[in-house]
């Protein structure tokens, strides 16, 4: 049956590379659970293995890291959803197609979180909170500004804490994005609001 549907509709993920991205510590591996459970196969090497930080897992592709010089596994992504951290973003080349899945988190609950996972590797921050936040800040106003003016990308712009808060909606919404290819009520079961651990007022 998936091959007869296949070869009357097409798979419409296959015409670019789905990638889920964002800060550090801003929902990208919920995002990338989500997708995965809703029948979007992720591009992942299971190099980082899950941990108390994120025990539903990293969902990570360690290649994505060398992106600004290895690009040759990009088409490999197709068909396949891929977590690439927001500064890399930049780095992908203009000769493929992208649909974006970016998430959103408020600055002050991505630091608490990044403080939490470098405790529990016993370690400090370099970068005292409001320099970092003013960092982030300018970093994601620039990078909407690069998005926006490139044609090869299409994004979505995702709030973390409104998928906890009102999920079927963010449901629909990501499917339709990305063509109607997900099982939404999959992505429902994925969804844990017991690991929002750090909340903002």
């Amino acid at each position: 049956m998936k091959k007869l549907l296949d070869k009357l509709f097409g798979k419409k993920n296959e015409n670019f590379v789905t990638i889920v991205s964002g800060l550090p510590r801003s929902g990208t591996s919920m995002m990338m659970k989500m997708l995965d459970a809703g029948g979007l196969p992720p591009l992942i090497d299971n190099i980082r293995v899950a941990d108390e930080d994120n025990p539903k897992g990293y969902y990570e592709f360690e290649r994505v890291k060398q992106l600004q010089t290895d690009k040759a596994w990009l088409p490999d992504a197709y068909g396949k959803v891929v977590k690439i951290i927001s500064m890399l973003l930049q780095h992908l080349p203009d000769n493929h197609s992208y649909k974006v899945i970016f998430m959103l988190r408020n600055i002050d609950e991505i630091l608490a979180s990044q403080h939490k996972m470098l405790a529990r590797r016993g370690e400090q921050p370099k970068i005292p909170d409001d320099k970092m936040a003013e960092m982030y800040k300018n970093h994601l106003e620039k990078l909407k500004k690069l998005l926006d003016e490139k044609n090869n990308f299409d994004v979505l712009y995702v709030k973390y804490n409104e998928i906890l808060e009102s999920p079927e909606e963010h449901c629909i919404q990501i499917n339709s994005f990305l063509g109607g290819i997900l099982n939404q009520q999959k992505m429902l079961t994925v969804i844990d609001k017991n690991l929002y651990r750090q909340r903002t007022a």
